[in-house]
Order: C-alpha cells, then sequence, then structure tokens
C-alpha cells in the first residue's frame, strides 16, 4: 500500500516509518523538518534496507501538499505533523493552535479533493484531565485538556468524527498515545528534539550522557508513591507498532474511533530516573523544584480497546525502554548532528 507519513522524519514518524517499510508498504514522508533531520532517512534505509520518499514541505501550504498527492497517489495518510511541548503551548498559546489546526485542515482538504479518506491520526493522552480519573478510558466525557496542546487534539478529534459522520466513506483511527519513549534497539534513531527537551525522558538520557547537568523534578507533593509525577511510559517501538494495527482497521472499516495506546502501568519520575540509572551503569543528578502550569499528577492508560479491538498491546518494559533510549543516546551523544560538532 501507499501510505504518505506526516512528520515522518519526527521521533514517533521515523519508528512507524521502519514499521511500515519493514511490512512491505511504499512510504512517502512529507515533513517541513522543523524539528527534525534528513539524516534519519539515511538511518532508516540502513534499518530496513529500503527507501521511502521525502518531500519538504509545510502541511500549511495547499499548493505544495496537492502536489505532493498528484505525484505520489497515496491510498492513506498517517499524521503525525504539529507542534507537541505541553510547556511550549502554555507559553505560546496562540503558535499552537494557529499551527496545529490549519496544518490538519489543510491536509483534510487536500485529501478529501484527491479521494484519500483513510486516516490515522495521532492525538494523545492530554486530550484526558478535565475531571477524569485514571486510569482513561477512551469512553471519558468530556476531553476537555488542561493545556493549550491537548485542546488541540480534542479539537481535532471533534472535527474528524463531525467528518466522518458526514461523509460514510471516510475511515479515520485515532490513536490516543501516552508517553513515549526509548528507541530502535539498532540505536539508529531515536528521540533528538532540537534545543532543551521538553520532555523527560530525553533530558534525563542528555544528562546521562554529559549534555546537561541535572534533572530537575517539576513537583514533589503530588498524591503518589514518592510525590512525583505518574506518567504511562510506552516504547516507541511498540507504539509503532499501533500504528500498523490502526491502518489495517482503516482499511476494514468506515467510521471514526479512538483508541489508546499505552502500557496500563504508571511510573514516577523518580523511578524513570532509576531505570535510567540502570541502563547507563551511573548516577543521574536531579534536583527537585514547583510544579510546571499544565501538569497533571498522575496519567495512565486503560488501553483494553486497543487490546480487543485492534489486536494490540505494549511489550515492552520500562527498563527495555531506558535501555534502548541509553543505547542510542550513548551512540549518538549529540543526537543527528554531525560529529564535527563536538569541537
Amino acid at each position: 500500500m501507499r501510505v504518505l507519513v506526516t512528520g515522518g522524519t519526527g521521533y514517533i514518524g521515523s519508528h512507524t516509518v521502519v514499521a511500515l517499510l519493514e511490512r512491505g508498504h511504499e512510504v512517502t514522508i512529507v515533513d517541513n523538518l522543523s524539528n527534525s533531520s534528513s539524516v534519519v532517512l539515511d538511518r532508516v534505509a540502513q534499518i530496513t534496507t529500503k527507501s521511502a520518499a521525502m518531500h519538504v514541505a509545510d502541511l500549511r501550504d495547499e499548493h505544495a501538499l496537492t502536489d505532493v498527492f498528484a505525484a505520489t497517489g497515496p491510498e492513506a495518510v498517517i499524521h503525525f505533523a504539529g507542534l507537541k511541548a505541553v510547556s511550549e503551548s502554555v507559553a505560546e498559546p496562540l503558535t499552537y493552535y494557529s499551527h496545529n489546526l490549519e496544518a490538519t485542515f489543510s491536509l483534510l482538504k487536500v485529501m478529501n479533493e484527491r479521494g484519500v479518506r483513510r486516516l490515522v491520526f495521532s492525538s494523545s493522552a492530554t486530550v484526558y484531565g478535565g475531571g477524569q480519573e485514571p486510569p482513561y478510558k477512551e469512553e471519558d466525557e468530556p476531553i476537555i485538556s488542561t493545556n493549550p496542546y491537548g485542546q488541540t487534539k480534542a479539537m481535532l478529534e471533534r472535527v474528524l468524527s463531525d467528518l466522518a459522520a458526514s461523509d460514510p466513506s471516510w475511515s479515520i483511527a485515532v490513536l490516543r498515545y501516552f508517553n513515549p519513549i526509548g528507541a530502535h534497539p539498532s540505536g539508529l534513531i531515536g528521540e533528538d528534539p532540537l534545543g532543551v527537551p521538553n520532555n523527560l525522558a530525553p533530558y534525563v538520557a542528555q544528562v546521562a550522557v554529559g549534555r546537561r547537568e541535572a534533572v530537575t523534578v517539576f513537583g514533589t507533593d503530588y498524591p503518589t508513591k514518592d510525590g512525583t509525577g505518574e506518567r504511562d511510559y510506552i516504547h516507541v517501538c511498540d507504539l509503532a507498532e499501533g500504528h500498523i494495527a490502526a491502518l489495517a482497521w482503516a482499511l476494514a472499516n468506515r467510521g471514526a474511533r479512538a483508541w489508546n495506546l499505552g502500557t496500563g502501568l504508571p511510573t514516577t519520575v523518580l523511578d524513570l530516573i532509576r531505570a535510567f540509572e540502570a541502563a547507563c551503569g551511573k548516577r543521574i543528578p536531579y534536583h527537585l523544584g514547583p510544579r510546571r502550569p499544565g501538569d497533571l499528577a498522575s496519567a495512565w492508560a486503560n488501553a483494553s480497546r486497543a487490546r480487543d479491538e485492534l489486536c494490540w498491546q505494549s511489550t515492552r518494559t520500562i527498563e527495555d525502554m531506558a535501555r534502548d533510549a541509553w543505547r542510542w543516546q550513548s551512540l549518538n551523544p549529540l543526537g543527528f548532528a554531525p560529529p564535527a560538532s563536538l569541537d
């Protein structure tokens, strides 16, 4: 099948591209490279011995996107592209609302015009938090996020639901994933955020490799076992396999449906740091700080719907996640930056 992957050189996107290529799909990537590197393409080819076509474009450019569709003829789309940092969205809400909504509206318009109506949409567990209690279930309503990033996902989920209800030719799989960490076991691709990482795991990995001095633990008075926040960390390769399962659903069904992708197991910040310490064999320095705006005390999944309907469930442990993340970071201390940058 010909699959268009938006944001396919990003962290989750690149691992999903690997999974698609390994299963024989023909992959085209559209990415503006604003938060990723074209080096990913070579690494993906090393892993799979196959290549994905690459088009550098911003999804908000409808003309460029139309040209890509005309040239490649995709039969389905997996949509990752978008801004994704919770804390940044709190500081810059207008940027997040305009970018994430406009990019998706542009994509949907071009898909509709070209008759491509199978979509796997990258949503987020941040759509929860408006009064629900973990473990979160897909039936929990209303989905009202506590931060602008999550609100863009919640809004787009509503758009997609309304679109599918208005036109029965659409097949839309919505994936609400929790906290992706880890890396491909080869160590060739992994999470490489530009600048200071907004997420915990890559920050811990950069401290472990010596790029940063210490981890700040935001919040120590939450009602959890050690006072630090709890999250449902999921291996990025498990997540990629979830997209393959969702694509299969979209090929066989119509309408819009949402699934949680998580392990169903909460892990505290301190537990995650200890897992990284075990993986790298050294102490990771950290200091305690206040809570951050927009953060929840606990968030983890009930992933039984994905198990029952997609025949998918996570298989990798927090130890696997830390080990693979450390392998990636230790082999690539500056991420995808060229070795000359060490000078």
